[in-house]
Parts: structure tokens; sequence; C-alpha cells
């Protein structure tokens, strides 16, 4: 079982859905993201839950990239090692290119990319040193293919960190180290409660336990909820643009 579990935009959304589901079947965690109010209040609410469930919170921006590298270490000393981290963090801001939203879309690709590059890069070293780990990253159905107008960059974004997931487990073939790329479909989040158009979408609670369920399978690459997102993901990579366009 994996024991201590880091997790990324603990604060909201599935990192705070998983996070509890994770402190449930009596996980320890670290818990980080920009915001530390919702995550002093998590960390209470999980405690007062499972007073055996240790919980470690620190406050972290991914674009910061010394930051990510110094928040992972000092969880690694708090908690002696680090068996799982769970790169959640992520932002879908952002507008069709060309109108005038450039920061936007900026800030969506630097923290979903480059972001989680560097928190790769930060949850690696510390796995090689212990020669064990179970690398997790959240991608999203939206990676499967590009999509339009506020979607575009998040999609794009989630496509790159996608393919970088697999490169990575490529690298570590035949190593102890397990990398997971997770593509989770139309879950209520506050990334997405916006969206006119959320086919399928199932609510949070549910959509975490679908989420820890497979995480803990250690697949290569999982698409969650199972039903309906493994047949969806066949029809998206199959059907035409201006379909898939319109699920957005």
């Amino acid at each position: 079982m994996r024991k201590n579990i880091l997790i990324t935009g603990a604060s909201s959304g599935l990192g705070e859905g998983m996070a509890r589901q994770f402190a449930a079947s009596g996980c320890n965690l670290a818990l980080c993201a920009r915001r530390m109010e919702p995550m002093q209040a998590l960390k209470a609410d999980i405690e007062a839950s499972y007073p055996n469930v240790k919980v470690t919170i620190r406050e972290l921006d991914v674009c910061n990239y010394p930051q990510v590298f110094d928040v992972f270490r000092a969880f690694q000393k708090d908690m002696g090692t680090i068996d799982r981290v769970i790169v959640n963090a992520g932002m879908g801001k952002g507008a069709s290119l060309g109108t005038g939203y450039f920061d936007a879309n900026r800030r969506t690709a630097e923290t979903n990319f480059v972001g989680a590059l560097a928190q790769c890069e930060a949850a690696l070293e510390i796995f090689r040193e212990q020669n064990s780990g179970h690398l997790v990253t959240v991608s999203s159905m939206s990676a499967v293919r590009g999509m339009p107008r506020a979607i575009n960059i998040y999609a794009a974004s989630k496509a790159g960190l996608r393919t970088l997931s697999e490169g990575i487990r490529a690298d570590l073939i035949g190593s102890p180290i397990k990398v997971s790329c997770i593509l989770p479909g139309f879950i209520l989040t506050p990334i997405n409660e916006n969206l006119k158009k959320a086919p399928l979408r199932v609510d949070l609670e549910t959509g975490c336990k679908a989420l820890v369920k497979a995480i803990n399978k250690e697949p290569a690459e999982a698409k969650v909820p199972a039903w309906p997102w493994v047949p969806m993901g066949l029809i998206m990579k199959l059907a035409p643009l201006k379909m898939v366009a319109k699920m957005t």
C-alpha cells in the first residue's frame, strides 16, 4: 500500500476530493496549493474524522519553480518517504486565440504543463533516491482531441502532460518507479462548473472515488470514470472534429 501521498492543487476540486478518499483508507497526506485557508479547514476535518491520519500542508504556487522543489523536499523530510505524488494542480482560464486573452492562455499553459514538469522533476528526484514511488499525472479527456474556445489551451496543455507522462514511463521501464496518467472525464469542479455543455458530468464525490480506485491500480493510463469515458474516448478520437467541438 502506498501510505504517504503528496497531492498538489489540494485546496479544492479533485485535489480535495482525492485527499478525503485517500484519508478514508488510512493514507497520510502531504497537501499543497496556493490557498492555505481551505487546506487548513480540510486538514482539521480529515484529522477529526481519521485521528490516525497525519496531514501536513504547505503553500505552493506550481509556477514558482524553486518553491516546488523546496516544498516537495520539505514534505519528504516531514514524512520520511513519499510513496506517491499526484500532479493535480491546474487551471482552465482562457479564450479563443486572437481575441485578446493571451495572458490568461499563457498562464493556463504554464500552470498545466511547465508547472507540471517542475512537479514531475521534483517528484522523480525523490523517487530515484528512494528507488521507489508512484508518479500520477492528472491529464483530461479533453487531451484526446483539440478543443475550441476557452478549452483550447487547457486541452493542449493536458495533451502535452499526457505525452510527457508516457515519455517518463518509457524512461523508467524496468525500474521500480511507476508512472500513471489519469484522464478524468467531466467531474464537477470549480474549473468546469460554468461550462454550459458538460455531457455525462458526475458529481465530485463519485468522480473522486473513481479516480482513487483507478490510481490505486497503478495503470499506465486510465480514463475515469471508465464508463462512459473509455468508449467515449474512442468516439472522440475517431469522430469528425466538428462533432467533437460540439461537446464543449
